[in-house]
């Protein structure tokens, strides 16, 4: 299988380190480059995503049987009253502002609908592949550990913050019922998909597949 690409977390970090730092009192201002394109580019290599989707399991959805969100232990503590949520939140925004380590301000383009978001509570942390539907790819058998760990997954490109509107939209469906408004954003969303599937070893569905297959012809 070829190399994943960069994870979306280590791409942010570089530009992480030029950002500048203001200090006074508890509140710190962090000011990244921005983009209102929403996100990082769009632009993947089609090529390793398409051969990535071909590796992946195809199978039918398993059973809803037994899932409850409390199954994947989410959003895990990173110390000083702090969680994952605030890390993907001041990864993914610009200018964003604390209270100790809790974001309280900041601005957020949402990849998926193009909505520019400086309200932090109306920014949602979507999981790329809904923690539903890992249940039924596959994640029904894992372990409580190990599904906190997918639901935690800093490392891949499985959190990202988008407007609570695009998530609540999009609930747990795959790609074959649901797709961001932004057609800007399939090639992305596609590839990211695929590479959290073929991380964590859930299958797709053929219609699932499918979507996938059409939404990479997008790829620039």
């Amino acid at each position: 299988m070829p190399p994943s690409p960069a994870p979306r977390w280590a791409l942010r970090l570089g530009a992480a380190l030029l950002a500048s730092l203001t200090v006074a009192g508890c509140e710190v201002t962090v000011t990244e480059p921005g983009s209102d394109s929403g996100g990082i580019s769009s632009t993947r290599n089609s090529g390793d995503a398409r051969a990535r989707l071909a590796d992946l399991t195809v199978a039918e959805a398993g059973s809803m049987r037994g899932y409850r969100r409390d199954k994947f232990p989410h959003w895990r503590s990173t110390g000083d009253n702090c969680d994952v949520r605030d890390t993907v939140l001041t990864r993914d925004g610009t200018k964003v502002k604390f209270s100790g380590c809790n974001v309280v301000a900041g601005t957020w383009i949402s990849v998926y609908d193009g909505d520019r978001l400086t309200d932090p509570a109306k920014v949602d942390i979507d999981h790329m592949v809904p923690l539903a539907n890992a249940w039924r790819s596959g994640a029904s058998s894992w372990t409580t550990d190990r599904r906190e760990e997918f639901a935690n997954d800093l490392d891949d490109p499985q959190l990202v913050a988008v407007s609570a509107t695009a998530n609540r939209s999009k609930g747990d469906q795959d790609p074959s019922t649901w797709k961001p408004e932004r057609t800007e954003a399939w090639c992305q969303y596609a590839a990211d998909w695929i590479t959290v599937k073929a991380r964590w070893k859930l299958t797709v569905t053929d219609k699932e597949k499918a979507a996938l297959t059409d939404m990479l012809e997008k790829c620039r």
